[in-house]
């Protein structure tokens, strides 16, 4: 079976790492950017506990390798602006282990090492032809403009995030909700100085800063907050002054972390980026089985509980089991869209604090039975056997 798996992101290098190897299975996989152009990518982001079981349990030398390049996430504390606490939750109350704090571009460097040999750099997707047997053919525009055809593949794999350009090619292009909310995200380096360690969020009224460390003396943080309808950021919203205004509590007071990200946030203003919080249909497979999807590429979903990347673990390490046990696309459907449509729901339901509802009722509600019980469930319910 010739696979081939468009994109080297987290779902598609555990896919890739999990299938070399395999009797009967050829695995190539094709990155659009040149090697090592993602070295410095991104910013920072917290794996949940699910994530790292289904390492453990699927890929164990993954599990030790994100171990010895992270930060364990072992608290979850919410505050309002001026400090009062709301939620302070040790994750071993939900988990059966810490969840960790990473930077991208370390994360990036774990998971695609093991697959190098096995991955095509300069490969960005442009159309798919079919061969004579039925086979998807991709055709790849190379840095220097040309076309490169690799061939038919029995099963192509979309590992290439929220804009998939496989989705769109085999299926159309998804049609976004949009919910009405900017995040943005920063990464500060040469924290020294900074007030608070683990994963935290502070709330005045909707508006939310969420921020920890990661290695490297670096803090990650992002803020969110309204902007209503389908329509763009706007551009008073980007602008130092009114970023400092939504979060400064009526008292006027900030607690000494929510003045620390706003100093930090002023400062390194120009290195911001801007997003718009959106969720995009669930979609696992396309051309009669040909096209399968993962990662953000099938499920893209609000980041409330940071579960983005971790469902894209979830993906590689549980499609890997599931394509070298000989199942197919509608297997792998078969057993991860329940579980993606759970958690999508209760990312959703989670969000209920930066849509709107009241900060303080609605963090006490997650520190109650009901709430605490479905983290437990997606914290701990990733499959030994597929």
């Amino acid at each position: 079976m010739r696979i081939g798996i468009i994109g080297s992101g987290v779902a598609g290098s555990l896919l890739a790492e999990g299938l070399l190897g395999a009797p009967g299975q050829e695995v190539t996989v094709f990155e659009r950017v040149a090697e090592g152009e993602h070295a410095e990518a991104g910013t920072g982001l917290n794996l949940g506990p699910n994530a790292l079981k289904a390492l453990r349990l699927h890929n164990p030398a993954r599990h030790a390798a994100l171990r010895a390049v992270s930060l364990p996430w072992n608290r979850w504390t919410v505050e309002l602006a001026d400090g009062t606490p709301l939620l302070d939750l040790d994750m071993l109350e939900v988990a059966e282990e810490p969840g960790v704090r990473i930077r991208w571009s370390e994360l990036y460097r774990v998971l695609r090492a093991p697959v190098a040999g096995a991955t095509r750099h300069g490969h960005a997707l442009e159309a798919l032809e079919e061969d004579t047997a039925g086979r998807l053919v991709p055709v790849f525009r190379r840095p220097d403009g040309s076309l490169a055809r690799e061939g038919g593949f029995d099963l192509l794999v979309g590992g290439d995030g929220r804009y998939s350009r496989l989705r769109a090619l085999a299926a159309g292009e998804p049609v976004p909700e949009q919910l009405g909310l900017c995040i943005y995200r920063l990464l500060v380096s040469e924290a020294d100085d900074c007030p608070f360690d683990d994963y935290g969020q502070w709330f005045e009224g909707a508006n939310r800063l969420l921020a920890f460390r990661v290695p490297g003396n670096a803090v990650y943080v992002a803020g969110t907050f309204r902007i209503f309808g389908d329509t763009s950021i706007p551009d008073y919203a980007r602008r130092p002054v009114y970023q400092r205004a939504l979060f400064t509590p009526s008292s006027g007071q900030p607690s000494p972390a929510v003045t620390w990200m706003l100093e930090r946030i002023e400062r390194h203003f120009d290195d911001i980026h801007w997003a718009r919080t959106q969720q995009a249909p669930i979609l696992r497979h396309a051309a009669g089985g040909r096209a399968l999807f993962l990662g953000d590429a099938a499920q893209a979903m609000v980041p409330t509980l940071g579960q983005g990347a971790t469902q894209a673990i979830e993906d590689g390490v549980l499609t890997a089991a599931i394509l070298r046990a000989g199942g197919d696309a509608e297997a792998v459907a078969r057993l991860r869209d329940p579980r993606v449509a759970f958690v999508r729901d209760l990312s959703r339901a989670a969000s209920d604090t930066i849509l709107g509802t009241d900060p303080v009722a609605g963090t006490r509600k997650k520190g109650e039975p009901p709430f605490l019980d479905a983290l437990r469930r997606l914290y701990t319910e990733v499959p030994e056997r597929v």
